[in-house]
């Protein structure tokens, strides 16, 4: 059977052909630690968990949802985003739930770009802003983000990538539509900052352009008050797209969401999803409106002494490997600088994967700026990170015996 042409220019998702090495190695009798995806492995809130199983067991539970889900989620959110931010945000039509905030990437792009238009991409960055374009036919415009720089955008590049593309494509009435951003940063760790962001709201209203902030770990080890964009303006031309992922520890869930305090925004957005599910189940949905509003402080404070805790030893691990890093990183990965003795940081993975077990993702991943860099996730148990230091200090410091 013939592929569409669409598949020529998207590649297999990196961890999904990965993680299908890593379970026949693991077929294979091998045992292997994974500092590698950013699923975390903490429960949620009992709360959560008792909400849903109580809705599930209720009859009307089971029918089709509101495409724009249930009036109790979007209220929920909105609280969410109230306590949380201090940003005041209408359940009626600034919010809109996602089926996660992936799902979101793929509805906005589509609502705003034609196969003449182009986005703007972080390097390094989510890979999922890139291919769903290449997916849409939408033109993909790379702007850098470097270590010397603090891994924010440099404005003056972002507009000459914007000059440059609407001025070569005007005769086909292509233009730049959409600037995508992830603050708190992934892969990098970067915590971004309130000028940062304002600096990046004010060059997208000066050329029209849909600003995107991709917002899943703000609440994970944060410097201080988590972020959101949506603290630093009313701008009609910002969206944040957040999620329970990483928050609540409920990745697979698939719970998110879109919001903007332009609500012609939103609706677009919707016309768009409307078209591809029929809502997402109720019991999901309660349960998420509980996560939001009642799990307690003390929930988010044990989620972060953990990590906190994981972190200190996946500092130990990559020193092991003669990385460098920052300590002042937030989120629930580790970016570090490999050595320059590594020719090439992939094959040094690979190789480290098959000789000592341990799985650890290398930076090229996410883009050409992340090539000599390696990203260690904290989703895995102190014991299992105290295993893979133990292998990786035998591996790196033999035994004299």
């Amino acid at each position: 059977m013939e592929l569409s042409t669409r598949l020529q220019d998207v590649k297999e998702y990196y961890f999904s052909r990965k993680l299908k090495e890593v379970a026949a190695l693991r077929e294979s009798g091998r045992d292997i630690i994974s500092l590698a995806i950013g699923s975390p492995d903490l429960s949620p809130h009992e709360s959560v968990i008792s909400a849903l199983s109580k809705t599930a067991a209720m009859s009307d539970s089971h029918g089709y949802q509101p495409y724009h889900g249930i009036d109790s989620l979007r209220t929920a959110l909105s609280k969410f985003y109230k306590n949380t931010y201090d940003v005041d945000l209408s359940p009626k039509n600034q919010i809109l739930p996602l089926m996660g905030s992936k799902e979101g990437i793929l509805h906005l792009t589509m609502a705003f770009c034609n196969p003449t238009d182009a986005v703007l991409v972080p390097n390094p960055g989510y890979a999922a802003y890139s291919s769903i374009a290449k997916l849409l036919n939408v033109s993909c415009c790379n702007y850098n983000l470097t270590e010397n720089r603090g891994w924010v955008p440099d404005i003056s590049e972002l507009q000459s990538l914007v000059d440059n593309y609407n001025e070569t494509n005007a005769n086909k009435k292509g233009r730049v539509k959409i600037l995508w951003i992830n603050y708190p940063n992934m892969p990098t760790g970067s915590s971004g900052s309130p000028q940062a962001l304002s600096d990046l709201i004010q060059f997208s209203e000066r050329n029209t352009i849909i600003l995107v902030n991709d917002n899943p770990y703000s609440l994970v080890l944060p410097h201080g008050s988590p972020l959101s964009i949506m603290s630093n303006t009313k701008s009609n031309f910002v969206i944040e797209l957040n999620s329970l992922s990483k928050s609540h520890c409920m990745a697979g869930w698939r719970i998110g969401c879109l919001v903007s305090r332009n609500a012609d925004l939103v609706k677009a957005a919707l016309q768009i999803k409307s078209n591809f599910d029929s809502g997402m189940f109720k019991g999901l949905q309660v349960a998420a409106a509980t996560a939001l509003t009642e799990v307690p402080k003390s929930f988010f404070e044990r989620v972060n002494k953990e990590y906190e805790i994981r972190r200190h030893f996946v500092y130990q691990i990559l020193t092991v490997l003669k990385c460098s890093f920052s300590r002042t990183q937030v989120g629930m990965f580790v970016w570090a600088k490999a050595p320059d003795s590594w020719s090439s940081v992939e094959d040094k993975l690979d190789n480290l994967l098959h000789s000592t077990g341990v799985f650890l993702t290398p930076g090229s991943v996410f883009g050409t700026n992340g090539a000599r860099y390696v990203r260690a996730s904290l989703c895995c148990p102190v014991p299992r990170l105290e295993e893979a230091l133990h292998r990786l200090q035998k591996h790196f410091v033999p035994s004299s015996l």
